[in-house]
């Protein structure tokens, strides 16, 4: 079986930084590109950002580029997302997911087949 759970979240004030962390259970991280995801209140999922396989390459969502970083430790099978500079409008519930078979495009959030519950984050001043 599956599992994905996301920790870390918490609040911060604006300006901070804070660090998520998705640990997987039944499957090798490794092996997928690996995608970080938010949902803020009374909006839209939208994607952040998403790391490759080999951990080649990472992807950005323009709201997230030069403050958020995405990496891995295969060793504890988790995916983390780094957060800096954080902004109200930051303020989301955070989850992680990968495709089996893998997305198509980091960006096609609908080919995500496996998720986690998702951590919430509240970011203010």
């Amino acid at each position: 079986q599956v599992q994905l759970v996301e920790s870390g979240g918490g609040y911060v004030q604006t300006g901070g930084s804070l660090g998520l962390a998705c640990f997987a259970s039944g499957r090798a991280l490794s092996e997928y590109p690996i995608g970080w995801f938010r949902q803020g209140p009374g909006q839209e999922r939208e994607v952040v950002g998403c790391i490759s396989f080999a951990d080649i390459m990472t992807y950005y969502a323009d709201s997230a580029k030069g403050r958020f970083t995405i990496f891995k430790d295969n060793t504890k099978n988790t995916v983390y997302l780094q957060m800096t500079s954080l902004k109200d409008e930051d303020t989301a519930v955070y989850y992680c997911a990968f495709g089996d078979p893998p997305p198509s495009a980091w960006r096609h959030e609908a080919e995500y087949t496996f998720w986690g519950q998702g951590t919430q984050v509240t970011v203010s001043s």
